[in-house]
């Protein structure tokens, strides 16, 4: 009795574990679908990738600091001409 009892507990172990492997294989078939749909999904609402992100906005701040030295230098160039002052009248005789 203790045999076939121990043999029966083997099998159903053995069964378990197939069980197990099975469902772990659905479960990387679901994810696949899952995630090709979403990436349909998604290029469809022409959703910007992370990469293209990052990139647009190192641009943006980028742009951002060079428009800062620009208005630095417009008006250091605007002081710089109000300054001096501007002799370009002549005189009449």
């Amino acid at each position: 009795m203790t045999q076939t009892t121990g043999r029966f507990f083997d099998e159903i172990g053995k069964l378990l574990t197939d069980a197990a492997g099975a469902a772990d294989g659905v479960r990387k078939e679901v994810e696949g679908v899952v995630r090709t749909q979403a990436e349909r999904v998604l290029s469809d609402l022409d959703v910007v990738q992370r990469e293209e992100f990052e990139v647009v906005k190192a641009m943006a701040q980028k742009a951002r600091e060079e428009n800062e030295l620009l208005k630095e230098r417009i008006a250091a160039l605007e002081a710089s001409s109000t300054a001096k002052p501007k002799s370009t009248a002549k005189k009449a005789s």
